[in-house]
């Protein structure tokens, strides 16, 4: 970590000089070759004598002749810069580094019949969770994330898959099953309403169950029954996050509905249940894996139409009536992402609005009973690599007076494509006491980040 004591001007003009000497940096990666063409022909020459190969070549252990039988092998590392909180006057500038994700992931596939997966890793590496030895907490471990089992049950079609165990394949909207290999912005909008779930009801986005999935043509699907987590480990442990404390509605209400017996005592509570579905106007999209791609900067011309749902009956627990209440959320969304002409550029557009059910003036982590819209928007220009983009979001929530917003602006230079790229950008969310913590005054003070992010995945 590294301080430095600057006033608020200073603080923006240093910003603005960063984010211009990444897009110069960017450019003169493209125009390098034609400056400097006299001098470094001999280079190339070489290299093509060669034969350097730096195209990427997936890490797969083929296991027939033919290579349908096979495990794949993934890593990936993303490695962040960001500032402190801009958005405190008089606070001294901070730049802080941390390991975003660095994971590993193999899926095997020996029978067109079944396929097992394994992921696992680490999140949000830090000076503050690291240690010694790395023995002596969870911030420096490797946990698991995903490992489930899945048979094909329709022979002849992609009609009905079944798998079970910890699992990532999420109901209610695309970006709750969004990849984090290929994003088209730096990361999932925060506060994470895609993740709603995450560790409230689920271990960093995922549950234990079983789902079914499948495709019919241009349209697909995929749904689960799920046991949530324990309200001991999530995230507040059930509690209402947004109270009169801190400028808010108190709720009666407490995610514990799974632990509490109800009025006979017998315990309830113990199921989630979600699903999306979505129709396919234009190229079908892979639904290998429950991973969704963030952009395929002109790779394919993709405009799907998603509808969404998750609920979880029982789940609230009104500690005014001793009575359990349902939690249920809906949600539609469509993303759009298409080449451009012939230029090799593309453009990518996602837009989702989501209904949160929590009950009555109950906040969670992430959202709250209410409304949540989202929206990005992204250019990719071929011949430089690079895509600037936009994301928005306003949560309009019961228990909170003002709107909870978010915006980011980045690009995107893609050395490699997705996998080796660089993204830097400007994050901001205002009137959220979970995410700024209050002033002196007690009203919640607004986040503003620069984040510069350094990814590859193999």
């Amino acid at each position: 970590m590294f301080t430095i004591k600057i006033s608020p001007m200073k603080k923006l003009i240093l910003l603005v000089v960063i984010v211009l000497g990444f897009a110069e940096f960017s450019l003169a990666f493209q125009n390098d070759t034609t400056k400097k063409e006299s001098s470094t022909a001999k280079v190339w020459d070489d290299l093509a004598q060669q034969k350097v190969d730096h195209t990427y070549k997936p890490l797969t252990l083929k296991l027939s002749d033919d290579g349908t039988k096979y495990v794949r092998f993934i890593l990936w590392h993303q490695q962040w810069l960001q500032t402190s909180n801009l958005a405190i006057d008089d606070a001294p500038l901070r730049l802080n580094t941390l390991i975003r994700r660095s994971r590993i992931l193999a899926f095997a596939q020996i029978s067109p019949r079944f396929l097992i997966l394994t992921h696992f890793g680490l999140n949000n590496l830090t000076t503050g969770n690291m240690n010694a030895l790395g023995n002596q907490g969870d911030g420096p471990q490797m946990f698991l994330h995903d490992a489930w089992t899945e048979f094909k049950v329709t022979e002849n079609s992609d009609a009905l898959y079944i798998g079970g165990g910890l699992h990532y394949w999420k109901g209610l909207t695309r970006l709750a099953n969004q990849s984090t290999l290929n994003f088209m912005t730096m990361d999932n909008t925060r506060p994470f309403v895609q993740w709603h779930s995450l560790g409230i009801t689920d271990q960093f986005a995922r549950h234990i169950g079983f789902y079914a999935k499948g495709q019919l043509g241009k349209f697909d699907y995929r749904i689960a029954a799920n046991n949530p987590m324990s309200p001991a480990n999530a995230l507040g442990a059930g509690a209402d996050l947004i109270n009169s404390g801190n400028g808010g509605v108190d709720s009666d209400l407490t995610y514990t509905g799974s632990i509490e017996p109800n009025a006979d005592g017998d315990h309830v509570g113990n199921a989630v249940i979600e699903g999306y579905f979505r129709y396919n106007l234009f190229d079908t999209e892979s639904t290998k894996l429950p991973y969704q791609v963030g952009t395929y900067m002109g790779g394919k011309k993709v405009l799907g139409i998603g509808l969404g749902f998750f609920a979880h009956p029982n789940g609230m627990y009104n500690n005014a009536t001793d009575e359990h209440e349902n939690v249920t959320h809906l949600a539609a969304d469509i993303f759009y992402d298409a080449p451009v002409g012939s230029s090799g550029n593309a453009i990518n557009a996602y837009a989702s609005v989501i209904n949160f059910n929590y009950g009555e003036n109950y906040m969670s982590r992430w959202a709250g009973t209410g409304t949540n819209i989202y929206g990005q928007l992204g250019y990719y220009i071929g011949k430089a690599k690079l895509m600037p983009y936009v994301a928005f979001q306003s949560g309009s929530y019961d228990a909170y007076g003002d709107n909870l917003n978010a915006f980011d602006a980045g690009i995107n230079y893609f050395v490699n494509g997705h996998n080796a790229k660089i993204t830097l950008e400007y994050h901001t969310i205002s009137n959220n006491p979970l995410e700024g913590g209050l002033d002196a005054d007690g009203n919640p003070n607004g986040v503003q980040q620069l984040r510069l992010q350094l990814h590859i995945f193999l």
